[in-house]
This record gives structure tokens, sequence and C-alpha cells, in this order.
């Protein structure tokens, strides 16, 4: 029975640690600077299907170090947020800070082929509430890399169409 017991006291001390890994890929026409531009543009989250709005003045680069917040569309509390790494026009990792007991990270990646412009977006969850917060989360973050490039390219077709009607207003019509 002693035995029994000190192997059911051992095992409840220990934490239980879930580590939630998804990543998620799209191809952009958009050139690998406009998709770069969106991503490090921390103060325009129009685009993101979670976020509503953030405390980052417009024009600022995001460096390793920088804290800010951002509200949710689900609920005033705002949540702050930890840029941990940047790699000029390549990557950027940031860290969310909201609850105790969950740990995540969003990691963007942009790639530039032959084929197109390549969006990698990584959500990391790890801690013992990370289940909970992967069950409400997840259809936001399905969508994130998406709406990102949706963004991008609706923002290149409205350049384009701006261009084209300067051009046809232009005085020098034949």
């Amino acid at each position: 029975m002693h035995n029994w017991l000190s192997k059911f006291i051992h095992h409840k001390r220990r934490r239980l640690c879930a580590s939630l890994v998804r990543h998620y890929r799209e191809i952009s026409s958009a050139s690998p600077d406009e998709v770069w531009r969106k991503i490090v543009d921390l103060a325009d989250v129009s685009w993101h299907p979670l976020l509503k709005s953030t405390n980052v003045p417009y024009g600022l680069v995001p460096k390793p170090g920088l804290i800010f917040q951002a509200v949710t569309r689900l609920s005033p509390i705002p949540i702050r947020f930890f840029v941990e790494r940047v790699v000029s026009q390549q990557l950027l990792s940031i860290r969310v800070l909201a609850i105790p007991g969950v740990e995540e990270r969003l990691i963007y990646q942009v790639e530039s082929t032959v084929c197109g412009t390549y969006l990698s977006y990584s959500v990391t969850l790890r801690g013992w509430l990370s289940p909970l917060i992967w069950s409400f989360s997840r259809p936001y973050a399905d969508r994130v890399a998406r709406a990102l490039v949706e963004a991008v390219e609706a923002a290149a077709l409205q350049a384009v169409a701006n261009n084209r009607k300067s051009i046809n207003d232009s005085c020098f019509d034949l």
C-alpha cells in the first residue's frame, strides 16, 4: 500500500505540460516587400481575424524587446505582446503574454520563390492551459495567414487601380 501511495503522490507532483504546434503556409502574387511591410505594420491589424487594435504608433518598426498591447475582437481586455526576434525581410517572432500557464509564440516568415511569395505562419502553445486556449483560438489561427495574404493583394490591386486612374486623368491624352 505504501509503495502505491508514493507512486500516486509522485505522479501528482509532476506538471502536466502540453505543447501544440501548428504551421500554415500561403502563396501570394504580391512582392515579398509588400508582404513584409504588412507584417511589420503592427499598428494596422485590420486584416487580423482576432486582433482589433494595438497601441503601437504608426511607422514604428518592430525591434527585439518591443512590448506592446492589443485588444481582441472577443474581449476588451488588452493582451501584451513581446517581439523576440526580427530578421529584416524574412522573419518576425512574437511571444504572447496573456495568461499565466500558457506560453504562446507566433512566427511569421516570408520567402521569395519563382512561384510567388510564400508566407509561413506558425503558432506554438505550451503549458497546462494550452489545450483549452487552443480550442478557442484555433478557428482564428486557421485564418491568419490567408487574411494577411488577401489584405496585401487587395492593397496591391488598389494601388494599381489608383495608378491607372491618375494616368487616365493626365493631360497627355491623345
